[in-house]
């Protein structure tokens, strides 16, 4: 029965567009209407949509997904990143990702994060985090970097031409520019504004996307991302993908009105109600507003508020691949290619391996979820000691302590 059909493929292997049939796609692509959008099927000139395009995925999200010619797409979505670059990255900004720590194990070879290993090798990418070099920078190109999930860009510097890798932002596309500010202003758009230095005009001028800029230069309100703890280190807050902080208050506008309020309160303003007296404050008091005045308050996206110092940097933006979040693997595969290695449930093992094992049925008992090692592990269980108190954090992210949350 294999022998018709065989030579009849062969015998069509020219003739594909008479038969177009014989010439299917092994995966076709369906990319999802917005559920805003309609279409006349009636009007003249429209051809007929198939079915599954009239439904919409995610509501407004731009994700794709295929048709099911095998279960391995069945289930696949992912985001729409046409953007990307196909190609190589440059070799000289690349790491080769290999030895004992990709199965999850620190510089002693013991096991540290578990249901890690294999996975398909894969080069990793040297991005810059720190952002010191100034001048103009032109995006180059939009990759994917295996080792996180957000994009990164290729940008070239318009003088010196030298390749570099940054955190992309969302909506940077090739041909952008984008600059640092870390190292200082340049002395041109000093020289522009005619000696006197304008808040509001320097942040017109600098705070755009993918620009990076002190936390004292920017706006209120303003998304960043890649933001740096201290003025010294690299950026470590808000790098994966879609993640962002808003800056909500700035210190030393909260010190000056504070002040203007404690002294106009003291009656120790001039005549003129320009100049304030600072005779009237105590040296604590000056202390005090010196020191809050150092910081910026930042909301993260994961609900915690806390201060940085307004010397710190980051990126104008949102991290790039705000969709992520929406992917769907469609099937364990692909999280082995991943380097991430099957999970075995606690009430599937004996009660000698996990505290939730054993007993005559599934289930845990009335028990809270816990490690193996009887550590609570929802929500996010604390170890940081309770006399370590992190100063900076204003608001804490709302988490469940390791607790169950009753009539739920």
């Amino acid at each position: 029965m294999l022998q018709p059909r065989i030579a009849l493929r062969r015998a069509c292997a020219s003739c594909q567009s008479i038969v177009p049939s014989l010439s299917r796609t092994y995966a076709q692509v369906v990319d999802p209407l917005a559920p805003s959008q309609s279409i006349d099927l009636s009007a003249p000139g429209v051809k007929s949509v198939p079915q599954d395009r009239l439904q919409p995925v995610f509501g407004e999200s731009a994700l794709r997904r295929y048709t099911p010619r095998t279960p391995g797409i069945r289930h696949l979505v992912r985001p729409i990143n046409d953007h990307i670059w196909r190609g190589r990255p440059v070799f000289k900004l690349t790491t080769p990702k290999k030895g004992h720590a990709r199965g999850g194990r620190n510089h002693t070879g013991r096991v540290v994060v578990r249901h890690r290993g294999g996975g398909h090798k894969r080069r990793l990418r040297t991005v810059d985090f720190m952002r010191e070099d100034g001048g103009r920078h032109i995006v180059e190109r939009i990759e994917h970097d295996p080792g996180r999930t957000a994009h990164i860009a290729l940008v070239r510097h318009e003088q010196t031409q030298k390749l570099s890798y940054i955190l992309a932002a969302e909506g940077m596309r090739a041909g952008d520019v984008v600059e640092s500010y870390r190292s200082g202003l340049p002395q041109e758009l000093l020289d522009g504004m005619g000696g006197d230095i304008d808040r509001g005009l320097i942040a017109s001028k600098t705070a755009h996307r993918g620009n990076c800029l002190k936390l004292g230069m920017i706006p209120v309100g303003t998304p960043i991302f890649n933001i740096t703890p201290d003025k010294a280190s690299i950026g470590k807050i808000c790098r994966s993908a879609g993640t962002h902080g808003v800056i909500i208050a700035k210190g030393e506008d909260e010190v000056q009105k504070e002040m203007l309020k404690f002294i106009s309160d003291q009656g120790a303003v001039t005549s003129d109600g320009g100049n304030m007296q600072l005779s009237a404050l105590t040296p604590e008091q000056l202390t005090r507003y010196e020191k809050a005045a150092q910081f910026v308050t930042v909301k993260l996206s994961s609900g915690e508020i806390r201060l940085v110092d307004k010397d710190a940097v980051a990126t104008i933006g949102v991290a790039s691949n705000a969709n992520f979040k929406y992917t769907s693997l469609g099937k364990a595969g692909r999280k082995r290619w991943l380097g991430i290695r099957p999970t075995v449930r606690g009430v599937a093992m004996n009660a000698v391996d996990h505290p939730h094992g054993g007993g005559r049925g599934k289930g845990k008992g009335n028990n809270d979820p816990v490690s193996p090692w009887g550590k609570p592990a929802k929500s996010g269980f604390k170890t940081r000691p309770r006399s370590k108190v992190n100063k900076l954090v204003v608001q804490e992210r709302p988490r469940n302590q390791g607790k169950r949350r009753r009539g739920k």
